[in-house]
């Protein structure tokens, strides 16, 4: 039986910090309330798929299980603005990625009974470096790209935990098929509770495991990225525009990670 991930809150933002550049994630116990969990859960089910989006919504009886993949989320509805900058994760993202840093996405995502097991992944491998480069330990890789996963169930391993390999982001590879460890350390589950947050770097190996149970599991994905990194908002082409009742309540903080920035590099 696959273990249990190390799920330890850091004391301060340099304990955070750390933890990313050893471990390759972080995690927050506790960020939503009972309240805002319903909120958050009523609010997916309502979301309605748009193929032009790139969205998905599978039917089970043909596909097999619900597959419910909406993107951008936060231009849906009112209530997923607040998860751009959700206090503490934000910190640690800016932390990270750098003060002009921006979200890149944002997926409300449900996945039904008979969903199956997840092929191990790394989200995106920016440098492929050889085994005794990423070993000397004065090669610092830099983050590029973040995902703030907000658990909105309690997880069981039937529920179908996602499968990390904690410190896989040294490997400076993608991992090869049938790999299941990295220098000895195997996937492990992580077993958190509804209203808890993971954040973890794109370079970590994980997977997303069979939902074996009788239940719809519910995620909120957010990705973030150093700003060089381009948004991930379908459709393209001019064809997406921001909700204009979104734009006129976002704070500054949030409009700048929606794109609106100082001029940099490239402009």
């Amino acid at each position: 039986m696959t273990t249990a991930l190390p799920l330890v809150a850091r004391p301060d933002l340099e304990g955070y910090v750390q933890a990313m550049k050893e471990d390759g994630y972080a995690y927050f116990p506790q960020v939503l309330n009972e309240q805002e969990i319903a909120e958050l859960r009523q609010a997916m089910d309502e979301l309605t798929a748009l193929e032009e989006s790139y969205d998905r919504h599978t039917d089970p009886a043909a596909h097999g299980f619900l597959n419910k993949s909406i993107n951008n989320a936060f231009n849906r509805a009112p209530i997923f603005a607040q998860y751009l900058d959700r206090p503490e994760i934000i910190d640690l993202v800016e932390a990270v990625h750098g003060d002009d840093c921006h979200c890149i996405g944002m997926t409300a995502w449900m996945t039904g009974p008979g969903r199956p097991d997840q092929t191990l992944h790394a989200d995106w491998q920016p440098l492929t470096l050889p085994e005794e480069i990423m070993d000397h330990p004065e090669v610092e890789i830099p983050i590029f790209i973040t995902t703030a996963h907000y658990y909105l169930d309690d997880l069981t391993e039937e529920l179908g935990p996602t499968h990390f390999v904690p410190g896989s982001h040294r490997a400076g590879r993608r991992p090869r098929a049938g790999e299941t460890s990295f220098k000895g350390v195997e996937e492990q589950s992580i077993m958190c509770k509804a209203g808890d947050c993971v954040l973890f770097r794109c370079e970590v190996w994980h997977r997303g495991t069979a939902n074996t149970s009788e239940q719809m599991r519910y995620l909120l994905q957010v990705h973030y990225a150093q700003r060089i990194i381009t948004q991930k908002y379908p459709p393209y082409l001019n064809k997406f525009q921001f909700d204009a009742a979104l734009l006129a309540q976002a704070t500054p903080r949030q409009r700048r990670l929606l794109g609106d920035h100082v001029p940099s590099n490239y402009d």
